[in-house]
């Protein structure tokens, strides 16, 4: 009996940890054709960024943890190649598995390649067609190196197809997160009302607005934030809104003196199944995050996404998402149109291979395509 393939998945920030759960309860599920090695990078280091959604999640303590913390991208990516290489001569994989768009993703993938290890990436072929954005330049190179392109929708195909990636190691096999968002929905049902109670919180009776806020581009220039609350307080006098505030934003809240409008609560960011008992509610989103586009589309939440462009284009062609760019007159059109579509209810209507199924799919081409590579 051949010994189990011996997978090492990256971890580097808080958007990592939901998708590689799902991945981590499949390959448990098939103790003798795999195993799995966890690195967390410490890219995200704070308790309410990180440590938190580990336990909740139930993702086991890592194997290796990298602890780089913050830094500019490049101090930060310089950090994490440094601390990785070690740990593939300590562990020799058959395979690295890299997750999403963050510098741990980049960073990981080129050591990893350099150091001769197929890399597979999940999440793989999106595009904003926005190079200004870190994230971009993340995905891009990252898909410039992989071996294994793991791809949510069929836009992420047609653009590695166009990039000249082998057919044959392009694979539609839905979205690992939303598998994690089922899963946890379910724990929420089962869990009654101990499950909707959220920390520091007590959702308006009524119609509410939840928001998050991180992106530089929205948060860092005072006259940007400025414009987006001055939106808040708009739609606040429609519908109260929950804020749970991310660590820069805050930050930049206080370094700007913006005035937070009576209408909008905000606290300190939650836990992944205290944030999701919040919003599966929401009357409406308003998000400048790229994984509750598709999130808030799986469940046929509203969502108005603060950006001028977005690497999920499937959430605006078969989901619930509108882009509405950063603007304040923007921003309220479209949570004003998007509160009357959805009035009379949400939408039920889900993307392909959205079925909770995606990590099944991963480990199964997996143990397929590594096998036939080590003949």
């Amino acid at each position: 009996m051949s010994k189990p393939l011996k997978l090492l998945l990256v971890a580097g920030a808080r958007p990592n940890f939901m998708k590689i759960a799902p991945v981590i309860r499949a390959i448990r599920a098939r103790p003798s054709e795999f195993v799995h090695v966890l690195v967390h990078t410490g890219q995200h280091y704070d308790e309410g960024m990180s440590e938190i959604f580990f336990r909740e999640l139930e993702i086991p303590s890592p194997e290796h943890h990298l602890n780089v913390g913050s830094g500019s991208h490049a101090e930060q990516t310089a950090r994490i190649m440094n601390a990785f290489e070690p740990v593939l001569t300590a562990e020799h994989p058959d395979c690295v598995l890299v997750f999403g768009d963050v510098n741990s993703t980049l960073a990981c993938s080129i050591v990893a390649k350099k150091c001769g290890y197929p890399v597979a990436h999940v999440e793989a072929g999106l595009r904003s067609g926005d190079r200004r954005m870190p994230e971009e330049i993340n995905r891009v190179v990252t898909d410039a190196i992989a071996d294994y392109f793991f791809v949510t929708e069929e836009s992420g195909i047609e653009h590695l197809r166009i990039e000249g990636k082998p057919e044959n190691r392009i694979f539609h096999v839905g979205h690992v997160m939303i598998d994690n968002l089922y899963f946890e929905m379910e724990r929420l049902k089962q869990g009654g009302s101990e499950s909707s109670r959220i920390r520091g919180l007590r959702p308006p009776e009524g119609a509410f607005c939840v928001v998050t806020l991180h992106r530089p581009s929205n948060v860092d220039d005072k006259r940007t934030l400025e414009g987006i609350f001055a939106a808040f307080r708009e739609i606040s006098k429609i519908h109260p809104i929950i804020f749970p505030v991310h660590p820069r934003t805050r930050s930049n809240l206080e370094r700007f003196s913006i005035d937070v409008p009576p209408g909008v609560t905000l606290s300190d960011p939650l836990g992944y199944r205290e944030f999701l008992a919040l919003w599966r509610d929401a009357a409406l989103i308003l998000t400048d995050s790229g994984g509750l586009q598709e999130e808030t589309t799986a469940l046929g939440v509203p969502c108005v996404t603060i950006r001028e462009n977005t690497e999920r284009p499937i959430t605006l062609t078969e989901g619930t998402n509108v882009l509405a760019g950063s603007r304040t007159e923007s921003i309220v059109q479209a949570a004003t149109m998007m509160l009357t579509k959805y009035s009379s209810g949400r939408s039920t209507k889900r993307p392909k291979l959205w079925d909770g199924r995606a990590s099944e799919r991963i480990l199964e081409l997996l143990r397929r395509e590594l096998a036939t590579r080590s003949c």
